[in-house]
C-alpha cells in the first residue's frame, strides 16, 4: 500500500493497476457543484477543469441575484483573475460549465422538473459546498442553509442513477467542543429531526432566546448546524457513497492557480487587513494556540483526491462514511503569536493604502486587559475620528 498525504488527510492508495489516477478518474464524468460562486467553490471549479481536462461537464447550481440570472453570474465569475491561467491553457473551458437555476432554501431546491431529470440522469459526482459561514447567523437561517439544504441535496442524490460519490464539505470545528476529533461522525446532543419540527412553529424571538441552550458548548450556530448536518448525512445517506471533508480555517491560496489568491475579507483575511490598516489593535487570543490555517488550494486538492479515492471504492467501500480532516494540527503547527509577528512585520514593510494608523496588533488571553485596550485603542480613537468628521461636515465612519 502506498500513501498520499494531503494536508491532514492520509489517503491509502491501492496499487496502480487497480486504481486509475485522479485526472483519469474524472475523465468523461459529469460533476455537480453547489456553492460554486463562493470562495471554495470557485477554486474547486477552476482546479477541476484545469487539472482534469477530460471531465465531461460541470453543473453548477446558482440562484438569481441582484437582477442577474445564473448564466450571467457564472459568466462574471469566470471572468476574474482566478480563471486566467485556465483561460490560457484551455480557452474553451466555459463550454463545460452548465449553470442550473436553483435556490437551496426553497422546496425541491427550486429546480425545474426538466433540470431535476437532467441531473438525475447524468451526474456522477456531487460536491456539496454551499453553506452559510456566518458565525452569528440566526439559528433558523443557519438550519435552513446548513442542514435542510443538505437534506434536500441528499434527496436529489438518491434520484441520481449513475452517482458514484457525494462529497459533503463540513468544518473541522463542527466538533470543537471535543478535545480529540477523529475521522468519524459524532452524535449531536439534539435530534435534528425534532429540532427541525420545533423550529417550524417557533417564532424568531423564542428561537433567539433558546439558541444558547440549544447550541450548548459550541460557540455559535455555524459549528452547531454543521455538526447536525454531518449526523444527518450519516443517517440519511442510505446506500449512497458519501464522504465528508472537514477543513479548518481556510485562507488564501498557497500555489494554485497562483500564490495569495482570495476574494473576500471573511475569517483570517479580514483580521489581517484590519490589523494592516491599523483598525484592529487588540484581539483576545492565546499566543500559544495553534492557528490552524489551511490554504484553499490544499483543501481543494484534498477534496478532489477524496472524491477520487472514495468514488473508486464503490464496489469495495467501507461500511462507515469516510471522513477526511483537512487541517494542519500538530504536523506543522503555526501559532497565533507567530501570526501576530508576521502580520505586523509584513505590513510595516509593505504598508496598505489609506491606513488608519500604523499597524500594531497585540494578542492577549486576559479578558480585562483586552477590554481595556478595546476602549483605549478601538473605541476612543473611533469616537474622536467620527467627531472630527462631523466637525468638517462629513459622514461619520
Amino acid at each position: 500500500m502506498s500513501h498520499v498525504l494531503v494536508g491532514r488527510v492520509v489517503l491509502r492508495k491501492p496499487t496502480a493497476d487497480i486504481m486509475v489516477n485522479i485526472p483519469e478518474y474524472y475523465a468523461g464524468k459529469n460533476v455537480l457543484i453547489t456553492g460554486a460562486t463562493g470562495f471554495m467553490g470557485k477554486v474547486l471549479l477552476e482546479k477541476l477543469l484545469r487539472s482534469c481536462p477530460e471531465v465531461k461537464s460541470v453543473y453548477v447550481m446558482v440562484r438569481s441575484k441582484a437582477g442577474q440570472n445564473p448564466q450571467a453570474r457564472v459568466a462574471d465569475m469566470v471572468n476574474c483573475k482566478l480563471f486566467e491561467r485556465l483561460q490560457d491553457e484551455q480557452p474553451g473551458f466555459v463550454e463545460k460549465i452548465i449553470a442550473v437555476s436553483s435556490d437551496l432554501t426553497l422546496p425541491e431546491l427550486d429546480l425545474s422538473k426538466e433540470d431535476q431529470n437532467i441531473l438525475a440522469e447524468n451526474v456522477n459526482i456531487v460536491f456539496h459546498c454551499a453553506a452559510t459561514i456566518r458565525f452569528n447567523e440566526p439559528l433558523k437561517d443557519a438550519m435552513q442553509l446548513n442542514v435542510l439544504a443538505t437534506q434536500k441535496m441528499l434527496a436529489l442524490a438518491h434520484r441520481m442513477k449513475h452517482l458514484q460519490i457525494f462529497i459533503h464539505i463540513s468544518t473541522a470545528y463542527a466538533n470543537c467542543d471535543r478535545e480529540l476529533i477523529e475521522e468519524i461522525v459524532y452524535s449531536p446532543p439534539i435530534d435534528y429531526r425534532r429540532l427541525i419540527d420545533s423550529l417550524d412553529w417557533m417564532d424568531d424571538e423564542l428561537v433567539s432566546a433558546m439558541t444558547p441552550k440549544l447550541i450548548g458548548k459550541r460557540p455559535n450556530t455555524y459549528t452547531f448546524t454543521k455538526a447536525l448536518a454531518e449526523y444527518m448525512v450519516q443517517q440519511e445517506a442510505g446506500d449512497l457513497n458519501v464522504a465528508i471533508i472537514r477543513p479548518s480555517i481556510v485562507g488564501a491560496s498557497w500555489k494554485e492557480p497562483f500564490p495569495g489568491w482570495i476574494d473576500n475579507f471573511n475569517g483570517p483575511s479580514g483580521i489581517f487587513i484590519a490589523a494592516g490598516k491599523g483598525i484592529l489593535r487588540t484581539m483576545r487570543a492565546s499566543n500559544d494556540a495553534v492557528a490552524d490555517l489551511v490554504p484553499v488550494d490544499v483543501v481543494i486538492n484534498a477534496t478532489l483526491a477524496a472524491a477520487w479515492y472514495s468514488g473508486s471504492q464503490m464496489l469495495n467501500r467501507p461500511k462507515n462514511i469516510l471522513v477526511y480532516n483537512c487541517t494542519t494540527g500538530g504536523i506543522n503547527p503555526f501559532h497565533w503569536g507567530e501570526v501576530e509577528y508576521h502580520v505586523i512585520s509584513t505590513f510595516k514593510r509593505n504598508p496598505l493604502e489609506q491606513a488608519f494608523r500604523r499597524p500594531n496588533v497585540n494578542l492577549t488571553s486576559n479578558h480585562l486587559i483586552n477590554q481595556y485596550w478595546i476602549a483605549v485603542s478601538h473605541k476612543a480613537p473611533a469616537f474622536l475620528y467620527d467627531l472630527y468628521l462631523r466637525l468638517i461636515g462629513r459622514e461619520p465612519r
